[in-house]
């Protein structure tokens, strides 16, 4: 299978809900919420590509970077690339039901694994959502990290205690979920977190802790002060709040703060591996990807992920060897030109 297959077959599956556009930017999804959309106007989505797209790269060819290393080590853990997938549920509401939740959240975490790269998983109103990530992860040997709506202490403490007897990894909660009105919905009410009661979670287990949805400084900070051994920069692709900045524009003043603390994570806009090299040049440690392995899952199961993930690896490195970066360990901050 070519990547065009993969596209016309994803298009199909996605039944619409999807249109698998040539750039996936959240110009035609705008406000489809459920759907694939970015919440009201869309902008929080579209942010997160044009924060990006203001940057430019350094194009350096003097040097003796001839076969750059894209590995990294995550939680003890060796990874072929630092590109892993976003946690996402929804499949029935959000990506027209053509897999079951078992069926896509299983060929994110083995795609992932097969390509040299970890998986995700998310939770949601349908018991089925966390549920089937946990059983992916512990199907893969616990190659995973399941993350938990912000929940009441209870709940999210029980999920906790289910990530851990699938192995996994590390555990997280995305606090950037903290206003689905859908979870309210259906009587399971989300909310923020005071800094004692994530502190409290967090302490509740001893897999590292990832807190998601990081979009300011001082949250960084509360989050590093908890406990947590990780963060992601994320306006949860633009599916919250409407008018957020992109991630690629509040990382840099969070990584100045906490780089070197915590594990920082990056998750919006990335579609190329350009992208993914901007991100660590602004102080990412590894990123997040989203929506195209949504792309991936429904045009080729963990077949169609792995082709994702490795198309946008193979860009890294060859942007890594234009930029003169040896490892995505150590990007230097000029690859970017100012």
């Amino acid at each position: 299978m070519d990547l065009d297959t993969l596209r016309a077959e994803a298009k199909k599956n996605l039944k619409g809900y999807c249109r698998v556009c040539p750039v996936c930017d959240g110009r035609a999804c705008s406000g489809e919420v459920p759907g694939m959309g970015g919440v009201g106007t869309g902008r929080g989505f579209q942010a997160n590509l044009e924060s990006l797209n203001r940057y430019k790269l350094n194009m350096r060819t003097l040097h003796n970077v001839k076969d750059p290393d894209t590995s990294c080590k995550i939680f003890g853990l060796t990874l072929d690339t630092p590109v892993l997938a976003a946690p996402m549920t929804g499949t029935p509401y959000n990506m027209g039901g053509k897999l079951s939740e078992r069926e896509f959240i299983g060929s994110i975490i083995s795609g992932c694994k097969i390509a040299g790269g970890l998986g995700f998983s998310g939770d949601g109103a349908d018991p089925e959502m966390y549920n089937s990530g946990v059983q992916a992860i512990a199907a893969e040997g616990g190659w995973g990290i399941p993350v938990i709506k912000p929940r009441g202490q209870k709940e999210v403490i029980e999920r906790i205690r289910r990530a851990e007897e699938a192995h996994a990894v590390a555990v997280g909660m995305d606090i950037d979920g903290a206003g689905l009105v859908t979870m309210a919905l259906k009587g399971q009410p989300v909310g923020p977190k005071t800094p004692a009661e994530l502190r409290e979670i967090i302490s509740s287990t001893n897999l590292p802790f990832i807190v998601k949805g990081i979009m300011t400084v001082d949250e960084a900070k509360i989050a590093v002060d908890a406990g947590a051994k990780a963060i992601v920069v994320s306006n949860h692709g633009g599916r919250i709040l409407d008018h957020t900045p992109g991630a690629a524009e509040v990382l840099p003043a969070i990584a100045a703060e906490v780089k070197g603390k915590v594990t920082i994570f990056a998750d919006g806009g990335v579609r190329f591996g350009t992208d993914v090299l901007k991100l660590l040049a602004l102080g990412a440690d590894a990123v997040l990807l989203g929506r195209p392995l949504v792309v991936g899952a429904f045009g080729g199961g963990s077949e169609g992920v792995r082709m994702i993930i490795n198309k946008i690896t193979g860009e890294l490195k060859q942007a890594m060897i234009l930029t003169g970066c040896a490892s995505v360990n150590d990007v230097p901050g000029d690859v970017i030109y100012c």
